[in-house]
This record gives structure tokens, C-alpha cells and sequence, in this order.
């Protein structure tokens, strides 16, 4: 029997999205369920605009190396730089190719042009300084505090040199190189360097919290705030480190529990600030434990977002995004059984789903799972669909 969904299909605008939530939440994300699709981009541009202009939004942070971010906020916030130069330095994974993020990065420089400190929006990315292959070297973020502390503070109460600093770290390419992923015998994350350098970071993000009030009277928010995420990162990275020479069986489902434990400190701290609005993969944001398969071992963790849905209630909100076709990438019409074949039935290209209200439909209905013939592309589950708080559906994704 055929199931009536048009009462749970909105407009893609920013009111209907609102009208989802019980109120203005301090943490509002976006999902997707593929990296690299320009479309899907250009939705949430459009959609993060109407939200930064009617429910005044004002921080806009997305899945990329929080350090890098930090060119693209001085950038839309007082023009530090060019466009250009941004673009090839200020995003991780390949994001400042898409023609999508520069159009972002463009309209939020040119909505501050003009307005006061107080009225600018702000960019960040969330995610650590991690790729695939492995994790950054500690050194930028560990000397960019040591650096901080070492301007403000008494020196006797720093617990080392810049020097001492440089002479532990060594050469970076010993934390960079690709095979440690591989290997574990590979990485320095244990050895007697990394450890000290631990106790080090530990050290130094606790005299930056013991002598706030010192530097917040000394230096601006901003500085101090940036200084809190140099912490962050540079522990956050020692401790991904010391787990990656790990050669237990548990080695990869606590190294994507550390990456997404980083992702939600981070998101935390932005949002002591004010509203924020995140894009990232749905994998990320979802409320439920996150799985998936390297060769035959099964791996699972709880996001970012579930992190950050236990900790704030209803201040944080999941908006998921789904798609009909990517026919570009192997993904044609979904079978006419699935919850993305229900969905295209829709007469429209996009719309705002009301997921619960979607769940209740359904019923004990159960669709068939739709299979991607591309990696690339999650589909829906329909046992999560209760746990969204929206959807965006996109029926079809021409080639960027």
C-alpha cells in the first residue's frame, strides 16, 4: 500500500526548519551523506544564509582542520589575506577546491563588510588536524601556545624552553609519515619524546587555565579562545598519537573515538559563543552509535553529534540530508521499496522532511535498505529516522 508523505515535506527555507525544533537551538547541523557534491553545498549555503539573516546565527563551522580554519575566520572577519590564498590554505580534505565553500567564504566576508565587531559572523572548522592516512605533527599547535603563555606569563612558571619544545618534537615528517596508519610499530606516538611531550601539553593547558583571568584582563577573547584551541589540538593530538602506535585489536575504534571526542570540544567551545551552524558528514552528526567495517573488523563509536546531543538536550538538532540519484557517481533512481524511493516520489527537487512525523507514517512499515553501488554514498536508515530531528531530501545531484 502506498504511503502518503506530502504532510511531512516542507519548503527548504529557513522557517520550516524552525518550525521542527522547540526552540532556537544553540547548536543546529546540517548532514550529509557524501563528501564532494557542490549541490549539496549550494543547498546549505542557502539555507545557513536564511538562518544567519532570520534567526540570527551568527558562527558557521564546518568538517575541516580546526587550525586551518583559523585563516578563513581572519579572513571573513576582517579581510586578512585574499580569497584566493584562503581557498588553498584554509581548509583541509580538499574543501577549498569546491566552488561552493569559496561562494560561502565570499558571501560571509562581504555580509561583514561594514558591520561592527559585535555583528560579524564567524568561521571555524571543528574537525582535528587529521586525515585519513594519519595525524599532523603536535608542533604548530604545541608552540603556538607555549608561544602564548611565553609572551604574558612569568617565565618561571612555564614548565619548558621553546627550545626544549623543538628538540622532543624533532622532525616532523616522524609524525606525518602515511604508513604509521598501517604500521603501528611505525609511530613515535609512544615513545619517550611523545610522553614527555604529553605531560608537557598537560602542563601548559593547565597554567593557560589557571591564569585566565590574568590573560583575559592582557589579551582579547579572540587570542584567549585561540590559545584554549592550540591546547586542545596539541593534547588532542599527542593522545591520537600514543594511540596509533597501538597494536591491540582496539587500536581504530579508539582512534575514531578520539577524533570525534576532538570534533565535539570543539564544537563545544564555539558554541559558548553563540549560535552556531554546523556542516559535516551525517556519519558525524547522527545521534546513534556509528559503525562501519575495515576488512573484517567491525568498528563502533559514538559521534560527535551524539556527543554533543547527550551533553546539550535540546540544544543541539540534527537536520540529516539524503539524496535520490547521483548518476554521475552510479546511483540511479532508488527502488521504488526504499526510504529514498518513497522520498522521490515527491513532485518537487528538494524539501525539508519532518523526519519524526516521516517515522510515524511509516509506521511498522519496514522499506528495504538501499544499496550503494559507490562507497561514497550513506543511505538512509530507516531506524534512525526517529533520532533527526529533519531532513533535507535533494532528488537528483548533476556532476558538480
Amino acid at each position: 500500500m502506498a504511503t502518503d508523505i506530502t504532510h511531512t515535506a516542507h519548503t527548504v527555507e529557513a522557517a520550516a526548519v524552525m518550525k521542527l525544533l522547540p526552540a532556537r537551538p544553540r547548536l543546529l547541523a546540517l548532514g550529509e551523506p557524501t563528501h564532494g557534491e557542490d549541490t549539496l553545498l549550494d543547498v546549505r549555503n542557502e539555507l545557513f544564509q536564511r538562518l544567519i539573516e532570520e534567526e540570527g546565527y551568527r558562527t558557521v563551522t564546518i568538517e575541516s582542520d580546526c587550525l586551518m580554519g583559523l585563516v578563513v575566520d581572519d579572513y571573513v572577519t576582517s579581510g586578512t589575506g585574499t580569497l584566493d590564498d584562503v581557498m588553498e590554505h584554509g581548509f583541509s580534505h580538499g574543501f577549498g577546491a569546491s566552488a561552493a565553500n569559496r561562494e560561502l567564504v565570499r558571501w560571509m566576508r562581504a555580509y561583514n563588510d561594514g558591520r561592527p565587531a559585535s555583528e560579524r559572523l564567524r568561521f571555524a572548522g571543528f574537525d582535528g588536524p587529521l586525515e585519513i592516512t594519519g595525524a599532523a605533527s603536535p608542533r604548530v599547535a604545541l608552540s603556538a601556545l607555549h608561544g602564548y603563555l611565553a609572551a604574558r606569563v612569568d617565565p618561571g612558571l612555564l614548565p619548558c624552553s621553546a627550545e626544549t619544545l623543538d628538540r622532543l618534537l624533532g622532525v616532523d615528517d616522524r609524525w606525518t609519515d602515511p604508513a604509521v596508519m598501517r604500521d603501528p610499530s611505525r609511530s613515535v606516538g609512544q615513545s619517550a619524546e611523545a610522553k614527555e611531550l604529553r605531560l608537557l601539553a598537560d602542563d601548559l593547558v593547565a597554567l593557560l587555565a589557571a591564569r585566565t583571568p590574568q590573560l583575559l584582563t592582557a589579551t582579547s577573547r579572540d587570542d584567549w579562545d585561540r590559545a584554549c584551541l592550540y591546547g586542545r589540538t596539541a593534547t588532542g593530538l599527542l593522545r591520537y598519537h600514543h594511540w596509533m602506535a597501538d597494536a591491540s585489536p582496539s587500536r581504530l575504534t579508539r582512534l575514531m573515538g578520539l577524533r570525534s571526542q576532538l570534533m565535539a570540544d570543539n564544537l563545544l567551545a564555539l558554541a559558548e559563543r553563540g549560535p552556531v551552524l554546523i556542516h559535516a558528514h551525517n556519519g558525524h552528526l547522527q545521534r546513534d552509535k556509528s559503525s562501519t567495517r575495515m576488512g573484517d573488523l567491525p568498528l563502533e563509536w559514538w559521534s560527535a553529534g551524539a556527543i554533543m546531543s547527550t551533553l546539550l538536550g535540546e540544544g543541539y538538532a540534527f537536520l540529516a540530508t539524503a539524496l535520490g540519484t547521483i548518476r554521475h557517481r552510479g546511483v540511479d533512481t532508488p527502488p521504488p521499496d526504499t526510504l529514498e524511493g518513497l522520498l522521490y516520489t515527491l513532485p518537487e527537487d528538494r524539501y525539508v522532511i519532518d523526519a519524526p512525523r516521516l517515522a510515524t507514517a511509516l509506521g511498522a512499515t519496514r522499506r528495504a535498505p538501499r544499496v550503494s553501488p559507490w562507497f561514497g554514498y550513506a543511505p538512509l536508515d530507516q531506524a534512525q529516522l526517529a533520532a533527526y530531528d529533519g531532513m533535507v531530501f535533494i532528488k537528483d545531484v548533476p556532476k558538480s
